[in-house]
């Protein structure tokens, strides 16, 4: 008599995929605020800019930060000359920015910062008040390391989201600025 015998076989198979390797990323970015008010205090304007941190900017902020190297908590801010369109480049430091020019529509040096604490991933300065002491058209503004000339290190630079804007002796313009690390 014939027989056959059969045997059961179980298989089971798994896969597991995994990101074996994390990813971080860091991006820096920021913004100004500015607000216009005549000489009686009355709001004429008011604009948002869009910053570009250039790479001058970023390199010093790592050197400062992982290699403690030339570091200052001496932060300043000015505008940017609107006569002309501005144009920015992330390779524009204090000494060489063809793009555009500083104004100096404004009584004194280029303003000193200070900043609140850092929450959320995020800096922001206390209002720095620029006195206009000419008529004028301003861009934008920057963030620098000097009170004047151009050995210091440039951080960001930026127009205005609607265009350059008309200013009059006696005017005030309110600046604050927003850096966040995401």
């Amino acid at each position: 008599m014939y027989s056959e015998n059969a045997k059961a076989l179980d298989q089971a198979g798994a896969t597991l995929i995994a990101n074996t390797a994390t990813q971080e990323g860091t991006d820096v970015s920021g913004f100004y605020n500015v607000e216009c008010r005549d000489a009686e205090g009355n709001l004429k304007w008011s604009e948002m800019i869009k910053n570009t941190v250039v790479t001058q900017g970023k390199n010093n902020m790592l050197d400062t930060y992982f290699a403690g190297i030339s570091y200052t908590a001496a932060w300043y801010m000015g505008l940017v000359d609107g006569a002309s369109t501005p144009s920015y480049s992330a390779g524009d430091t204090l000494l060489t920015h063809s793009g555009w020019t500083e104004s100096t529509a404004y009584t004194g040096n280029r303003a000193a910062v200070t900043w609140n604490v850092a929450s959320g991933g995020s800096k922001v300065t206390n209002a720095i008040a620029f006195n206009i002491n000419a008529t004028a058209t301003i861009a934008g503004a920057l963030m620098c390391t000097v009170a004047s000339g151009s050995s210091g290190v440039l951080y960001s630079v930026g127009n205005f989201t609607g265009g350059s804007r008309a200013v009059a002796s006696g005017d005030t313009l309110n600046v604050t600025y927003t850096t966040t690390l995401t």
